[in-house]
Order: C-alpha cells, then sequence, then structure tokens
C-alpha cells in the first residue's frame, strides 16, 4: 500500500459538506470529491453523550491543537473516500454547517455562524494532516482494522461491515441502522443497544444465520435483497409479541432467535400465558425475572432459569439442629431419606456442611421457601430428589 503526506485546511473539506440526519452520517466534502462515510465505516457517533466528542473536536480547532493524523484512500479520478477520521471531520463539518454550538469562554451557546469573525477564520483556516493511502481493498481493509483498535474501538458488527462491505451491507444498514425507521421504538422492546452502533442488524444476522454471522454475510455480500433477514427478524419480533402480549424491561436482550427456534412451533394461550407472567412478577421468591420467559416456554419445568430463592443459613441451620435431634433420639440418620433406606447411612449423622437444604414441597408446586417447608437432606439424597 502506497501512502502520501497531504495537507488541507477545514475550508477545503468542508467545502460541500453534506450531513444526512436520517442516516447520521456524513456524506461528502472536498467539493463532492471525498466520501466521508463508506459503506465500510461505522455510524457517526461523536454526538452521543450530550454530543461532547464533536464539542472537543470544535474546542480543540479554537485552540490551535492539531486534531491528529487523517487517512483517505484514494478510489482513481481525484476521488478519495475518508480510511480514518470520518468521526472528527463530520465533527466540524457539522459545526460549521450550523448542526451545533459549542459554549464559548462565559459558558454562552455559541454556532458557528454567530462566532467573532478572527474565530471563524482560524477554524475554516486550521490544517489538517492527511495520509493518502492507494492499495488494493485486502490492503486497504486491513489498513482499517489496525487503525481503528483505538479511540473509541470498532464493535464487532462494525468491523464485518468493513470487512463485507458491499450492496448487502449497504442494504441491511438502510433498513436495521437507521434510527429514524419507524420499527426501531418496536425492536428495542425486544433488542437492547442502539440502531446507529448497528445492534439491531447484528441481531437480524445472528439470528437468521444460526449465530454464523460472519458465513452468512460472506456468502450474501454481493447480494441487493435482504429480504430474508428482515423477514426472519420479523417473524421472531412478531413470535414473541404475540406469545407475551405485556411488553416487560427483562425482555430487552434476551436470546429470542434461540428461544423462536426451539419454541416457535409450540401452541401458547397468550392469555394464561400472561397470567403466569404476572403470578411470577408477583412471587417474592424468584430472583431472576429475565428468566421468567424461557421459564415459560419451556414448560415451567427448569426452576434454575429463575434463581428461586434459597433459604438463608439460619433457617438452614435451625432445621439442621431440630432434625438431628430427633435422629439421634431415636437412632437413624438425620437425612430423613437415608434414615428409611437400607444402605449404611441408615444410621449416619451428617455434619451440616454434609447437607443441603431442599423444599418438601417443591416451590414449582407452590412450595413456600419457609422453615415449615424446608428440610435438610445429603448432598447425594438432594441432588438425586431434583425437583420432585
Amino acid at each position: 500500500m502506497k501512502t502520501e503526506l497531504k495537507q488541507y485546511t477545514v475550508r477545503q473539506i468542508c467545502d460541500g459538506f453534506v450531513y444526512n440526519a436520517l442516516e447520521g452520517r456524513g456524506l461528502f466534502g472536498l467539493a463532492g470529491r471525498l466520501t466521508i462515510q463508506p459503506e465500510y465505516q461505522r455510524n457517526y457517533i461523536y454526538a452521543e453523550k450530550g454530543g461532547r466528542l464533536e464539542i472537543a473536536v470544535v474546542k480543540s480547532l479554537l485552540a490551535g491543537y492539531p486534531l491528529g493524523l487523517i487517512y483517505f484512500n484514494h478510489v482513481g479520478d481525484d476521488r478519495h473516500e475518508v480510511l480514518d477520521g470520518q468521526q472528527r471531520i463530520t465533527s466540524f463539518g457539522r459545526y460549521v454547517t450550523g448542526k451545533f454550538a459549542v459554549k464559548d469562554e462565559l459558558g454562552m451557546e455559541q454556532y458557528f455562524g454567530g462566532l467573532a469573525a478572527d474565530k471563524q477564520q482560524k477554524i475554516l483556516d486550521s490544517e489538517i494532516l492527511v495520509y493518502e493511502c492507494s492499495g488494493t481493498e485486502s490492503e486497504i481493509k486491513e489498513w482499517f482494522r489496525t487503525i481503528n483498535t483505538a479511540g473509541v474501538p470498532l464493535n464487532d458488527q462494525e468491523l464485518l461491515n468493513a470487512v463485507y462491505s458491499g450492496p448487502f451491507v449497504t442494504a441491511g444498514r438502510h433498513e436495521f441502522s437507521n434510527s429514524q425507521n419507524a420499527n426501531v421504538q418496536k425492536w428495542s422492546a425486544y433488542v437492547r443497544g442502539v440502531a446507529n452502533r448497528q445492534d439491531f442488524w447484528e441481531r437480524a444476522l445472528e439470528w437468521v444465520s444460526k449465530v454464523n454471522v460472519a458465513d452468512y454475510m460472506s456468502r450474501h455480500r454481493n447480494d441487493r435483497d435482504i429480504s430474508e433477514v428482515k423477514a426472519y427478524f420479523n417473524a421472531v419480533i412478531d413470535w414473541v409479541a404475540t406469545v407475551f402480549t405485556s411488553v416487560e424491561k427483562e425482555m430487552r436482550g434476551l436470546e429470542w432467535g434461540r428461544l423462536y427456534e426451539t419454541y416457535h412451533r409450540h401452541p401458547y394461550d397468550a392469555d394464561k400465558v400472561a397470567e403466569r407472567v404476572r403470578a411470577l412478577y408477583a412471587d417474592p421468591f424468584v430472583k431472576d425475572r429475565k428468566g421468567i420467559f424461557e421459564f415459560i416456554l419451556g414448560g415451567e419445568t427448569d426452576t434454575k432459569l429463575l434463581q428461586v430463592r434459597l433459604f438463608d443459613e439460619v433457617t438452614k441451620r435451625v432445621v439442621y439442629e431440630e432434625q438431628t435431634a430427633k435422629a439421634q433420639a431415636t437412632s437413624v440418620s438425620n437425612c430423613p431419606l437415608c434414615a428409611v433406606g437400607n444402605a449404611s447411612n441408615k444410621v449416619k449423622i451428617w455434619g451440616l456442611a454434609e447437607m443441603d437444604a431442599d423444599h418438601v414441597a417443591a416451590w414449582s408446586n407452590g412450595g413456600s421457601t419457609s422453615k415449615e417447608n424446608c428440610e435438610m437432606l445429603c448432598v447425594t439424597h438432594n441432588r438425586a430428589k431434583g425437583n420432585r
């Protein structure tokens, strides 16, 4: 890969600057000769968290601080695309075109158009050092991955978008990475993340590919049609919304793709499901509400999903001492199941550390986590008993 060091001013780069607010991306600069956000680049994120990072870019220019090296990829005919630095370029481009304000030394909000002429001139005349690179697609993308290990690092999906850039990624990002998509609010009830960090696109690919995202993107890289991805993603979302008619905050971020594959062929009565969800949410012994949904889908057999509250140490010790006293008085084991057996442990007195607390009436059958429903069993019998 060849590189050549060039120098531009902010004025030159911002000539013809276009920012697409709908997609959250800077599009063009250098009078249309610079593509600011090629498809392998992440969405613009410097405006997040109150714009702290984009404001810092502008303040650096006003203070005369260098912004650091920026890299362009030469794509022919005096045209370039930003290889590294699109966040910084979009930041000062957005400011120069009046998209946000920066507080001055007196704490007053100042848009670019309201700045003193000398401050406007200082920003526009700021020099930006640029390495213009040229090479094969593989070289450019490997370099892109290398230089994006610092700063705000690319997440896994952003890297995959870079590796498999093409019409498939373009179409996918247009659908799933657009924060203005009317479906984002619905998706957000079940999928954790935000559109511009590729979270919905990543989840859609994960579900349709059965967690083999890279292979799927490689095979479909040149496709312009993402209907399979959209159809599967919407099928999962619609299935969840049909089975669980009430949206709970704990539903967000669950493995709905896996649950759909496992359970979507099972019939469910939505009214009965809703009733069970309400009952489990009201149950004081359920520690993990996130597990409620898979617990119900699976026929309410795996109580480990709920992390049902265990007996506390005081209760276990009190019950242990009561059982042990009775066992010693009758010369039998203090494990009730050992006591009724024929093995050598029939009269064994187990130590507290050798026993587990168990529900006499299983929690799943309505048994409470109380002293009255607690018995101490030796570890072997407790594990063998399970949920019976």
